[in-house]
């Protein structure tokens, strides 16, 4: 019997209709567009407004269109994963949301929160499911309403994120072709330069939280930006040396869109040639989850049945980690 990978059939992506510019942030605290493009390479970002919109409202549109391109119903769905630190609610789920909203009776959810690594854990973990034998239609989605956590007079925050959402569906495959392989790591010890402070248990939201504006996110870029920079081109590092790959043999390099001067830096550690790295931060900023399947979505016309793709992200706390994916069909949406 050959072995059962999990390959990706299908891709799904959404953002939000405002458009947040740089010119508008020059409004709001004290930056130009000059100094934010230089710095990190965005342009603009996209904001979910609306009352009582939440992470789910970015998943549903996704869920739908993986659907449609794969031309199957969500009752076909065993499992949906959320990847995503900005949850409608603490309980339940979002994933166990977005599958009553889009009527994915026969599926189970749950979530993932590792930040901006989010995604490359929940697609090892669906991974799994897949390889298993028993489970043959699961969906994974990054999501992120980072605008809901981050403090927009706080200029080392406010000018990197954004809000958006992307998924994949995963099948069972014998031709060797999904996710071959994966590196996964964490440290706790950075927690304390990247963090939410309050809203968990250790710290519960109070009213003196809410005025020591405690729940918002953190970061000391400085710190964050040494980190990020190693440990992501040393994942992907990792991930070629395993697998003999040499920068002649990646089709494309998807790296999580955090900053463009990380992305280079990874890309540069790797040796692959800049046309073969996606990079979209321009458009959408930093969406935590959501940026690596946004990737794809943005590219999946250009991809090749049998593309290598290594993707790599780092995340607060700190997360990282790398993966490994030959692409399982051409760019116009056939799965053979």
């Amino acid at each position: 019997m050959s072995k059962i990978t999990a390959a990706i059939t299908a891709v799904g992506g959404y953002v939000p209709d405002y458009v947040l510019t740089n010119q508008e942030l020059e409004k709001l605290v004290e930056t130009t567009d000059e100094w934010i493009t230089t710095r990190t390479g965005i342009k603009e970002r996209r904001i979910l407004k609306g009352e009582g919109k939440g992470t789910s409202e970015l998943c549903v549109p996704v869920a739908l269109e993986i659907c449609r391109k794969r031309g199957i119903t969500p009752e076909e769905i065993d499992l949906l994963i959320v990847a995503t630190v900005t949850p409608d609610m603490v309980f339940p789920a979002t994933a166990n949301v977005v599958t009553d909203k889009i009527g994915a009776k026969n599926a189970f959810g749950f979530d993932i929160g590792a930040a901006c690594s989010g995604f490359l854990y929940a697609l090892d973990t669906g991974a799994k499911f897949i390889e298993s034998g028993r489970y043959k239609k699961v969906m994974i989605i990054g999501a992120d309403k980072m605008s809901s956590i981050i403090d927009y007079t706080d200029r080392a925050t406010c000018i990197i994120f954004g809000d958006g959402a992307g998924g994949v569906l995963l099948e069972p495959n014998t031709e060797g072709l999904g996710l071959l392989d994966s590196v996964l790591k964490s440290d706790g010890h950075g927690r304390e330069f990247l963090n939410m402070k309050a809203g968990g248990s250790a710290k519960p939201a109070t009213a003196e939280t809410v005025a020591a504006r405690e729940h918002y996110v953190f970061q000391e870029g400085k710190t964050v930006f040494k980190y990020a920079v190693a440990n992501m081109a040393d994942a992907a590092r990792s991930i070629m040396d395993r697998n003999h790959l040499t920068a002649d043999d990646i089709a494309w390099l998807v790296p999580h869109q955090a900053n463009l001067r990380i992305i280079s830096a990874t890309a540069d550690h790797m040796g692959v040639p800049s046309e073969k790295v996606m990079v979209n931060i321009q458009r959408y900023g930093n969406t935590t989850a959501g940026t690596i399947p946004l990737c794809l979505w943005d590219w999946e016309s250009k991809l090749k049945k049998g593309d290598n793709l290594v993707l790599a992200a780092f995340g607060g706390g700190f997360t990282w980690g790398a993966c490994y994916v030959k692409w399982a069909y051409n760019g116009n949406g056939s799965v053979k």
